[in-house]
């Protein structure tokens, strides 16, 4: 028994630790380092998590929660109307992209989200690793600001070849998941430790300014927002959760208005410039992108597009960069309403099942997935598609919360 603890306890914490370089490993290619693997980042995590999944899934007794079954039909659903939507859509070089990654990499994402979030132990090791993680990539990505080799917002001019784009959507998510992450430790941690995640904390809150990317800010205000918020609430300590969601809102437009009163700030943190120094006349480009998915999927009712089939009639080329921006809309206008009834099977019915089995588990539990899911969510609907990876993963993590682990043999209570 006693030889037992030291493995489980190793298991769960290279898991945790691969689950967080899979999830962020496209931002960490932007670390000095890292991009020059021989290997691709990505392929190394999955590679290396596989047993560790295998192993975890082989170690531990799992019990299912009714409710979970509901969003697995949604999600299963899904995947079928997307794959034969494929068969009358326009597009070759799209489909042949996306398609592959939302059938064969989406349902594996999942799978590996929702077993590490499941496992209490595991969960609990992902999360300082998803923190350094953060740190890093704020840290290089200054570093790199300051050496003139990166190129802040995802700024097309970087034709030099010394000069090294970021990938700046990535990181500020992977800053932003860290930063609710750090910001539970405020809340959470033994009295001592917390001056010490409010530092942290504050420093990942001037990282996210820097990459430049609009969805990563908010997304690192909802997570240190709500994330020690559902954690206070959740301990029955609702005056200092209600407490604590004031002191954000104070702290961050006081930091917003000590920022902009600063002479030439905005300029280096590109992230503020894109917030208030676009053009107010310019329609911002993902309200065209919306609109024109709203009007093709009128057009292409009820059955969509087809999958991957949304840019070429748009106008802009078999071209998968410009995409709908929205995944609702996405799959609307692709799959239609069939397509979009079982999106909200599985995305909706996922955020529900979350919503309440949130007050059955631990507090600190249910709070460390809504702070690596806030940013992730609202990335799916103002940046991403339904290929990218990590909202599946991120799904995963939610219906974790409809799944109990606990170690092979170990009594019930």
């Amino acid at each position: 028994m006693t030889a037992a603890r030291p493995r489980a306890g190793l298991l769960a914490a290279g898991t945790g630790l691969l689950a967080a370089m899979l999830q962020f490993a496209g931002a960490l290619k932007s670390v000095p380092g890292l991009a020059g693997l021989p290997l691709d980042l990505t392929l190394l995590a999955g590679l290396l998590l596989l047993p560790s999944l295998l192993g975890l899934l082989l170690t531990r007794d799992w019990t299912l929660a009714p409710g979970l079954a509901w969003p697995l039909l949604g999600v299963a659903l899904l995947l079928a109307w997307l794959a034969l939507a494929g068969g009358w859509s326009g597009s070759r070089q799209v489909l042949a992209e996306k398609l592959p990654q939302v059938l064969l990499l989406g349902p594996a994402m999942l799978l590996a989200g929702l077993l590490v979030g499941a496992d209490a132990p595991t969960l609990r090791r992902l999360c300082p690793a998803v923190v350094l993680i953060g740190l890093a990539v704020g840290l290089t990505t200054a570093w790199g600001l300051a050496e003139g080799r990166v190129v802040l917002g995802g700024a097309a001019e970087a034709a030099s070849p010394s000069k090294l784009r970021v990938q700046y959507q990535l990181a500020g998510l992977a800053i932003a998941c860290a930063g609710g992450l750090a910001a539970l430790g405020v809340v959470e941690a033994p009295t001592r430790a917390r001056p010490g995640w409010a530092l942290v904390t504050l420093a990942l809150a001037l990282a996210v300014l820097l990459p430049g990317g609009r969805a990563a800010l908010l997304g690192l205000l909802l997570g240190v927002a709500l994330a020690p918020a559902t954690f206070l609430w959740l301990s029955r300590r609702r005056g200092a959760a209600l407490g604590w969601l004031a002191l954000v809102a104070a702290a961050g437009l006081g930091g917003l208005a000590a920022l902009l009163a600063m002479p030439g700030v905005e300029p280096g943190l590109r992230t503020l410039e894109r917030v208030f120094g676009d053009p107010a006349t310019a329609t911002p480009a993902r309200l065209i992108l919306w609109r024109a998915a709203l009007r093709w999927a009128g057009e292409a009712a009820p059955f969509g597009l087809g999958t991957g089939g949304f840019t070429l009639a748009a106008g802009s080329g078999d071209d998968r960069s410009l995409h709908p921006h929205n995944h609702a809309l996405e799959v609307l206008a692709e799959g239609g309403l069939p397509g979009l009834l079982a999106w909200l099977l599985a995305f909706g019915g996922g955020a529900l099942l979350a919503l309440r089995r949130a007050g059955r588990v631990a507090p600190g539990r249910a709070a460390r997935i809504a702070a690596l899911t806030l940013p992730v969510a609202l990335t799916a609907m103002v940046s991403t598609d339904l290929g990218n990876r990590m909202v599946w993963f991120g799904l995963g993590l939610l219906l974790s919360l409809g799944v109990e682990a606990r170690p092979r043999g170990q009594a019930d209570g």
